[in-house]
């Protein structure tokens, strides 16, 4: 048959596809949830949004050419290894529950890349791909498909079930409780948080798939697209917000840049302190551990951020708890040295600008909890109302991928999620690199937020009779005597590690105390 026949052929089996009934709408659902999948996995590989998606299985509306011949392949690749469950009768006995075979494996050509053929959905999770596997069938570069996909190929449709009577209607029926509003909130941003995580985790699959499996050049990849992905999953997480923020406020002059060449304006309190009473040059044996907080950004996207333009105030009176911005202090002197001063380590005494992140800490130093120093002289602030919880979806997203990741021991799942917080915070001021925000106000506070956070730190140390020898920029502190008592060791954002340099490789020394 030539070519031209066989293309009549195609033409004549595509019209059919498009003319088959596809499947009732709870069934469509029914098989992507069956196979593990998100509607944000399916509408990517569809072609068509996560909303259209929604719709179709929802029955709001009919999928469309041409994401439709593309969704009824896949659900009919769905339906072959996810059947309808047979009903059970006494004249006909069930099929057995079919047994997934061992794992298959890629494919590899001489040239060490994936062989290709013609695109099917995947023998592991049922995402289209043009790799196959060694006997043939289509399977993702490396068998890199998602953790919770499935993994059992195509089986033989299943009998088709008895028909069952209808069960007799009630008598009197009982209306279904309306959700009231919370629960509706509650479970939109359930579905919103579902969707992004699989935004997270499709776009590791997209780039392993793209460079055939080296994890390298997806790594480089993945950074290098980490702007825009989180600035996706962030609009995602804003869909379900009870009020609008305001992206490019008319900023004051103290929150721009003079130049590139000089420094901002806003102090953000980070320091390099030491103790004073020891020494790396004296001879001793005092032992020290070098400890790193982990994801310090990440943990101080929980602070209290402007969500307005800015609004400019005397004396205290922009100072106020459901408010934040940047105030106008002058600080009262510091006179513990065997603790790091909260505002870091200054050239130069006298006023100065610092963040709301900071006022708060310093507030909290001069209550009666703490009473180490006395209250600043507030000048002027720049504010605006403010809530505390504006990026804690953001943040629970983030921080949830990158447990699993370490979980896993997915390594370019975490260094990829690392790569999207951090540069979320460095490029939400005025960045050439990212343009859909300018909130340098925002970047100062959650800098001087992981500042404020890692004091705590070194405070609670201190407050278990360790010695605080030394708290560099966010995320390091130097401690002496059982820090394991003191803080959970580990990996997670709420535990502490030993930090490990090339100077240090084991991140524990001796150093010597000072003779006075």
């Amino acid at each position: 048959m030539s070519d031209d026949e066989f293309a009549g052929v195609e033409a004549l089996l595509e019209e059919a596809r498009l003319a088959a009934a596809m499947p009732e709408p709870a069934e469509r659902r029914r098989l992507r949830d069956a196979a593990g999948l998100k509607v944000a996995q399916v509408a990517a590989a569809v072609g068509v949004s996560r909303q259209t998606i929604t719709n179709w299985e929802e029955g709001s509306s009919e999928p469309q050419p041409p994401g439709r011949i593309k969704y009824l392949r896949l659900l009919e690749g769905l339906a072959r290894i996810h059947p309808t469950p047979a009903v059970s009768t006494a004249q006909e006995p069930v099929a057995p529950a079919f047994v997934a075979p061992q794992a298959a494996q890629t494919a590899w050509g001489d040239n060490g890349r994936a062989v290709q053929g013609e695109p099917g959905p995947c023998i592991r999770c049922g995402i289209p791909t043009p790799y196959q596997s060694t006997d043939g069938r289509p399977l993702h570069a490396g068998a890199m498909c998602q953790p919770s996909a499935a993994t059992a190929p195509q089986a033989a449709p299943a009998a088709q079930p008895a028909p069952t009577p209808a069960p007799a209607a009630p008598a009197s029926p009982v209306p279904a409780p309306v959700p009231t509003r919370p629960q509706r909130r509650a479970k939109s941003a359930a579905r919103a948080e579902a969707e992004t995580h699989a935004m997270i985790t499709v776009a590791v699959h997209e780039e392993l798939e793209r460079a055939e499996g080296d994890t390298e050049a997806a790594l480089k990849a993945l950074i290098k697209r980490a702007i825009p992905d989180v600035m996706a999953i962030f609009a995602e997480t804003r869909a379900t917000a009870r009020y609008q923020f305001t992206a490019y406020p008319a900023l004051p002059d103290i929150l721009k840049k003079p130049s590139k060449k000089e420094p901002d304006q806003i102090w953000e309190a980070r320091p390099a302190f030491h103790h004073p009473d020891y020494s790396l040059k004296i001879p001793g044996s005092v032992q020290v551990t070098a400890l790193d907080a982990n994801a310090a950004y990440l943990s101080a996207l929980k602070c209290w951020l402007p969500i307005g333009k800015l609004e400019h105030s005397t004396g205290a009176g922009g100072v106020d708890s459901k408010r934040s911005g940047v105030h106008l202090i002058t600080p009262t002197q510091w006179s513990h040295p065997h603790l790091p001063n909260p505002l870091g380590d200054r050239d130069t005494d006298g006023a100065l600008w610092v963040t709301d992140a900071t006022l708060r800490l310093l507030m909290r130093l001069s209550g009666p909890k703490y009473g180490l120093i006395e209250a600043p002289e507030i000048h002027e602030s720049w504010t605006s109302g403010a809530t505390e919880n504006f990026l804690d979806a953001l943040r629970k997203i983030l921080t949830a991928a990158r447990e699993k990741a370490i979980e896993e021991e997915d390594t370019i799942t975490a260094e990829y999620v690392k790569a999207m917080y951090s540069k979320f915070v460095s490029t939400m001021g005025e960045s050439i690199h990212n343009r859909e925000m300018v909130r340098p106000d925002w970047m100062h506070i959650i800098h001087s937020q992981a500042y404020a956070n890692l004091w705590g730190k070194a405070y609670k140390a201190h407050q278990a009779g360790l010695d605080v020898i030394a708290m560099m920029g966010t995320d390091e502190l130097h401690v002496t005597g059982n820090w394991r008592k003191v803080f959970p060791e580990g990996r997670g954002v709420a535990q502490m590690k030993i930090k490990h340099s090339d100077a240090k490789a084991s991140g524990e020394y001796t150093i010597g105390k000072v003779t006075r």
